[in-house]
């Protein structure tokens, strides 16, 4: 096929011709390939100067979640199992530059010497990660996120298992009831997954404000307001930060606020609009264990230049519950249901009311929270069984009989 030296030059320089061209190119080659050989070379060169080239049959693939091209121009999938390769050729490092550089250009962004890396979104929704030498080894490094062509409802993730039998009204009752919490868990563990099918549960008549660094919560509510980060100019310029625009959503008259993932200073700005009469809110954040989400957020809180006592009081009294989720092989789970109490000292805690845990043959089941990996840590509930079984038992029930308060229904161990 003979491209248009205009077009070679669209291509190489990372701007990707409209369909219109590609479409033109593909009908002048309909005489010599027939109708079904223009056709398909239409499609591969639409992938190749419009898309994700080879990629695009992966990105197109239901079970694949992550895609990532490493330096040396080897892909690897995740098709929820973990990383494994895949034969897929990319060509040489230039060309697999242009494709970066092209997937830059399609997101909005600008990815050169100067501008390195890039965070951003396709047209598609895919999130994409790319970064150059030699800030990286090696050829250009691609990660692909790729979203579910339809959001998990709540309802099919009780379908799956990932929520224990039981949990469901719980779960139900702190969004019915606009009961403010967190979902949390480490990388790929689903929190994003488990947060928008939860916000899908909210009064239709409720406005929802969304704030993100990169799109990525996806919700099924007929009034969601995204709004997203940008990332500074090569001259540093034009940077819109998580903490300018939750100040920008507080006037957009919510209903509910949500931080796709807290990882910054905007929590300072979270905590006090849950502190101002805005019920309901939520987010995501980082944690391997619910008992390490206060010593997170304090951490955040330094970085916002709030002082100790200034998180914990912050914390009592806008933050409830946190939902912590696991992935364990190809299963993602909620694994426990905690309370957000102070201790005598003062500082916050998260008691776990809920506790999944693995029984024999790796099987799951829920149960009422006790001592385990969420009882340990800084970020521990102030106790445990052996060292104080008395105040374990009393700690234990007066959290229980929050969330039940909480959530209007009871929780069964």
């Amino acid at each position: 096929m003979t491209l248009d030296p205009m077009v070679w030059e669209q291509i190489r320089a990372g701007r990707a011709p409209d369909a219109e061209v590609v479409e033109r190119i593909a009908r002048s080659e309909l005489a010599v390939l027939g109708s079904a050989g223009a056709a398909d070379a239409g499609a591969r060169l639409s992938a190749s100067v419009l898309g994700a080239g080879p990629l695009e049959r992966l990105m197109e693939d239901p079970a694949i979640t992550d895609i990532a091209v490493n330096g040396d121009g080897r892909v690897w999938v995740d098709r929820g199992a973990g990383m494994e390769q895949v034969a897929v050729s990319l060509g040489s490092v230039a060309v697999r530059r242009a494709m970066a550089v092209r997937l830059a250009a399609l997101a909005g962004r600008r990815l050169d010497d100067t501008a390195a890396y890039v965070d951003a979104v396709l047209p598609t929704g895919v999130r994409l990660h790319a970064i150059l030498p030699p800030l990286v080894g090696g050829g250009p490094h691609l990660t692909l996120r790729v979203p579910a062509r339809v959001p998990l409802s709540f309802e099919d993730l009780v379908a799956a298992g990932s929520v224990p039998v039981g949990w469901g009204p719980v779960l139900r009752g702190l969004v019915e009831r606009r009961v403010s919490f967190l979902v949390s868990g480490g990388t790929g563990a689903g929190k994003t997954t488990l947060l928008g099918a939860l916000l899908g549960l909210a009064d239709q008549r409720e406005r929802i404000l969304v704030v993100e660094d990169v799109r990525e919560l996806a919700v099924e509510h007929p009034h969601v307001v995204h709004l997203e980060g940008r990332s500074p100019n090569v001259e540093g310029v034009g940077e819109v930060t998580m903490v300018t625009l939750l100040r920008q959503a507080l006037r957009m008259r919510p209903d509910r606020i949500v931080v796709g993932e807290v990882r910054g200073a905007e929590v300072r700005e979270l905590l006090s609009a849950l502190n101002t009469g805005h019920e309901g809110g939520a987010g995501t954040i980082h944690a391997n264990a619910a008992s390490d989400v206060v010593a997170r957020i304090e951490a955040l809180g330094a970085l916002a230049g709030m002082s100790l006592p200034a998180v914990h009081a912050q914390v009592l009294s806008a933050l409830a519950v946190v939902v912590q989720v696991r992935r364990h092989g190809r299963e993602r789970t909620v694994e426990s249901i905690g309370v957000v109490m102070g201790d005598p000292g003062g500082r916050p805690r998260v008691v776990p009311v809920l506790h999944r845990v693995r029984g024999e043959g790796g099987n799951l089941a829920g149960s009422e929270g006790s001592g385990g990996s969420e009882g340990s840590g800084s970020g521990g509930i102030g106790g445990s069984a052996e060292g104080d079984p008395a105040g374990w038992l009393a700690l234990r029930q007066a959290a229980r009989e929050r969330l039940m308060a909480l959530v209007g229904a009871e929780v069964v161990p």
